[in-house]
């Protein structure tokens, strides 16, 4: 059975989207506009079936749109034969074909962007303070300070964007350019997210202001990082894990480190400079960043261990070896990206903390962590503690019975997430994504 011709598609509209292997990007669609270019008398509308406080509105519930309207571009949204109850900008390409903005009768002018971005650099500096203690932080996280579609980071005086939406990858010259002049900074980065062809069918090269650095040198609690732009992964830098790495290393003293998936050593360095751990070993597979971790071990002045291997291979290495440490971090890439992923990456991310768990010392600390929005609470605790009752010495078995391990007890001292500059809208919770589980193990 065929999927039927969406009804709501005009015949000068741009078709659904082909394939990643046919689709091409029409010219000019990235280009950039100016914010005041929104700023027209009248706007094309937008018609959905009923209303949403959700930034959100998925394709399947437009009903139909103005045919002058182009992907990108700001629309008023309305309710078949209704007003006008948001504004947002549209894409009929995306599956998510309308990111809201804004709602209610007012529609989006001058003032509204000046409040939005002086109220995230508000939050920032006024209320969390975060200038006294680094100058690497989020300045906009997307749906977190309303503007859905485009987080930034600010790295010095560069501020480094990634768009995830056609229409803010439009204007996020305009914004930053904005941002720039409410926060000193003096330069600026642009790309789009990783999955804006398959989710956007949009792609670009990363655009730069005419002064934006190749690499800048940052702090972090008075522990400095190296951050290549061109290199860097997302917007350069987790930022993130700030808070965590700070509290890491207050378990540290004297102690042995393993630091999994250490990308650019965030926590590794971390664990050497403040925490003063007596050994810290980071690894990753990426020769890369690992590059760049050595370079961060070295500005700092402090000895760490970085070691090229697959995660996977080096545990099972160490575990024959049997070495233990009295600290260990499990921080992977993204596992779970798509709910096809979900079932492969719960095993991924199983396999990973049982492994992790063995290497941990009796009375040692375990921080597993996983980015993936799309494993929840439950579902990750219920994981961990499968992975710990699979996680003790070597069972005796038959010889031709599969190895069994005994259980080991786990105690869950605390759970954080991301830092307080990555803020979750109330209207959209779903996009609270990281989640670290502190553990002592027996």
């Amino acid at each position: 059975m065929t999927r039927p011709e969406r009804p709501f598609w005009p015949q000068n509209a741009p078709a659904e989207r082909e394939s990643t292997q046919t689709a091409s990007v029409p010219a000019g669609l990235t280009a950039q506009r100016l914010l005041a270019d929104d700023f027209a008398p009248s706007l094309p509308k937008v018609f959905v079936k009923s209303p949403t406080g959700h930034p959100y509105i998925y394709r399947k519930r437009i009903s139909r749109f103005d045919a002058a309207l182009r992907p990108g571009g700001l629309a008023s949204v309305c309710v078949e034969r209704g007003n006008v109850f948001a504004y947002g900008l549209f894409n009929p390409r995306a599956e998510i074909s309308v990111r809201l903005l804004c709602w209610g009768p007012e529609r989006p002018d001058e003032a509204f962007w000046t409040e939005k971005l002086t109220d995230a650099v508000a939050l920032r500096r006024d209320l969390l303070g975060l200038d006294t203690h680094t100058d690497a932080y989020r300045v906009l996280h997307s749906e977190g300070d309303g503007l859905s579609g485009i987080v930034v980071d600010r790295f010095g005086d560069v501020l480094s964007g990634e768009a995830f939406s056609l229409g803010m990858f439009q204007r996020g010259g305009d914004l930053l350019d904005r941002l720039n002049r409410i926060l000193g900074t003096k330069a600026w980065i642009l790309r789009p997210g990783p999955a804006s062809f398959d989710q956007e069918a949009f792609d670009s090269e990363p655009l730069r202001s005419t002064d934006a650095p190749a690499a800048v040198t940052i702090q972090e609690y008075g522990t400095r990082f190296r951050v290549k732009f061109a290199e860097g992964h997302k917007t350069g830098f987790f930022c993130d894990q700030r808070e965590n790495r700070r509290r890491l290393a207050g378990y540290c003293s004297g102690k042995t480190v393993l630091d999994l998936c250490c990308y650019t050593g965030g926590f590794a360095v971390q664990a050497k400079k403040l925490g003063k751990a007596a050994d810290v070993t980071g690894i990753d597979l990426d020769e890369g960043p690992l590059q760049l971790a050595r370079e961060n071990a070295n500005l700092n002045q402090v000895r760490v261990n970085f070691v090229q291997s697959d995660a996977f291979a080096y545990m099972r290495d160490m575990l024959r070896n049997g070495r233990q440490y009295d600290v260990v971090v499990l921080d992977p890439p993204k596992l779970i990206r798509t709910r096809d992923e979900l079932e492969d990456g719960r095993r991924k991310h199983f396999d990973l903390n049982r492994l992790a768990m063995q290497l941990v010392r009796p009375g040692g600390l375990l921080l597993s962590c996983t980015c993936s929005g799309l494993l929840d609470d439950a579902e990750f605790f219920k994981l961990l503690h499968s992975a710990s009752r699979q996680s003790g010495e070597l069972l005796d078995t038959p010889p031709d019975a599969k190895a069994r391990h005994a259980s080991r007890t786990m105690q869950i001292l605390e759970k954080s997430g991301a830092a307080p500059d990555h803020p979750v809208a109330s209207n959209c919770p779903e996009n609270e994504y990281l989640r670290a589980v502190w553990m002592r193990l027996h």
